[in-house]
């Protein structure tokens, strides 16, 4: 089987302004196409929650492309994560040469709740099961809010080095504890905003790879793990278990280990996401995520979440995995300017949905 690599990467400022989502699709889509020739693209995959239909025909017909391959991708949170992987898979068993994958998405798109979820009752929104994760976190390892809150400071003060992000202020855990309080376990600081943006990557064989670029960043493992739709069915409260699956495929067919990763990007909807999510990703001992966060907004170190992770960046759904994406693509290329990290080699991103019942890793080496 062929090699597959990522040879482009580019994505829209997020914003809270409203504009439409083909237009957004469009501008992310632009990026890239406009030093890349289209006629090399043999699919386009759309990653978004938005309701309007036959969007992956109506960016092809807005970028001039007439694709063999071309569709939407919805699964939440998680949706630009899973469209990556069918691009990947697609390459893989040989239906494409070169796949364009663009999400996008508006701050009310839909997707924000999951309304066949009737476990939640009346609390659909992502506030309150980001608050269950929390409480049962904090019982579980003894860990007090401050703890916790070292990861919105740290994500948000490296936003500031990030021009495409929502937010970018520096800030500290105490002023994270003293921002308005939204449930008993979560501070606004704690929490990330829907917004409106997009970004999007160009996925390819080795031999399109090749005639496109000789800095190409490889994609060396993909896994996904879907534990249920229900939250809580089949996982604890204060762990991600469908991410700790999907990472142990994805670090077995890369053959890495987790000391070897230079540069990760993941999913920290609410603040206790990032510090179960090092630890479901082995970076963290279990029960150690919190001190693991604290260290790092300690030193600087932007080894988590360089761009800001989704509590800096903001979190348009359908463009998040692919941003995720984009980032370490550009880590590992030494194109992250003043976020950069240095001697970036290996990286890894993770994307989840619905309170982590679903989870996908990917590995990238340059």
């Amino acid at each position: 089987m062929t090699d597959v690599g990522i040879v482009a990467a580019g994505q829209t400022r997020f914003t809270m302004d409203v504009r439409s989502i083909q237009q957004i699709l469009f501008d992310a889509a632009s990026t890239i196409l406009s030093s890349v020739d289209n006629t090399i693209i043999d699919g386009i995959l759309v990653s978004t929650n938005d309701t309007n239909r036959y969007l992956g025909a109506v960016l092809s017909d807005m970028c001039g492309i007439q694709p063999r391959i071309s569709h939407a991708v919805e699964s939440m949170c998680g949706s630009g994560g899973s469209a990556v992987m069918a691009a990947y898979s697609y390459i893989k068993a040989g239906l494409a040469r070169s796949m364009l994958v663009v999400g996008a998405e508006l701050p009310n798109s839909p997707g924000n709740l999951l309304d066949w979820d009737v476990s939640r009752g009346q609390f659909q929104s992502p506030i309150y099961w980001g608050s269950i994760l929390t409480k049962s976190y904090k019982r579980r390892h003894d860990v007090p809010a401050e703890s916790i809150s070292a990861v919105a400071a740290k994500n948000h003060s490296l936003a500031a080095d990030n021009p495409d992000a929502l937010y970018g202020y520096t800030c500290t855990p105490a002023d994270v504890m003293q921002s308005k309080e939204v449930t008993a376990d979560l501070r606004l600081w704690d929490c990330s905003r829907a917004c409106a943006g997009g970004a999007a990557i160009l996925i390819a064989d080795e031999q399109t790879c090749q005639a496109i670029t000789d800095d190409i960043v490889w994609i060396r493992g993909m896994s996904q793990c879907v534990l249920s739709a229900a939250f809580g069915r089949y996982s604890r409260y204060d762990r991600i278990d469908s991410a700790r699956r999907a990472a142990t495929d994805a670090y077995r067919t890369a053959d890495i280990t987790p000391a070897m990763i230079d540069v990760v990007e993941v999913h920290d909807a609410f603040s206790v996401c990032e510090i179960m999510a090092t630890e479901a990703l082995q970076i963290a001992e279990y029960g150690q995520g919190a001190s693991y966060a604290h260290d790092l907004y300690s030193t600087g170190s932007r080894r988590v979440n360089p761009r800001g992770g989704i509590l800096g960046s903001g979190h348009p759904l359908g463009a998040t995995g692919i941003s995720q994406t984009v980032e370490i693509f550009r880590q590992l290329r030494g194109e992250a300017k003043d976020r950069q990290v240095s001697d970036a080699c290996t990286g890894v991103t993770h994307g989840m949905s619905a309170a982590g019942t679903s989870s996908m890793v990917a590995v990238m080496q340059r």
